[in-house]
């Protein structure tokens, strides 16, 4: 659903696949964790999302109420080499995320999370 929704607006600017299919990338893991490590995969939980084009930047914030201690901000870039050498499986998305995106941001002001990536399209 949520890589439809992205796509689907990403495509009404006529973007190239490759740009789109990395965007979509980065907002699904993004996603994936405020589902899985911040509310506990509970289907009654919501996030909201607003996406934007402006300026040949694409924005979109993702708002997540429910307070866990998931700290997406506390995240450390992994040595691949030692995931690698271990075998270690997952635990690579963000840096994915950011290296994507231009710039990744995570606040909180006490009752909602948001995550706001951005990405300059020229």
């Amino acid at each position: 659903m949520v890589r439809d929704f992205v796509s689907e607006f990403l495509l009404s600017y006529h973007l190239a696949e490759l740009v789109i299919n990395q965007i979509v990338l980065a907002v699904d893991e993004v996603v994936a964790n405020l589902i899985i490590h911040g509310n506990g995969e509970d289907e009654s939980q919501f996030l909201d999302m607003r996406v934007s084009l402006q300026n040949q930047e694409f924005s979109i914030e993702i708002e997540d109420t429910n307070l866990t201690s998931y700290s997406p901000t506390s995240y450390v870039e992994p040595d691949l080499q030692e995931y690698v050498r271990i075998g270690k499986k997952g635990g690579v998305g963000m840096m994915l995320v950011n290296r994507i995106m231009d710039r990744v941001e995570f606040t909180t002001d006490g009752t909602r999370n948001l995550c706001r990536l951005y990405k300059k399209l020229s």
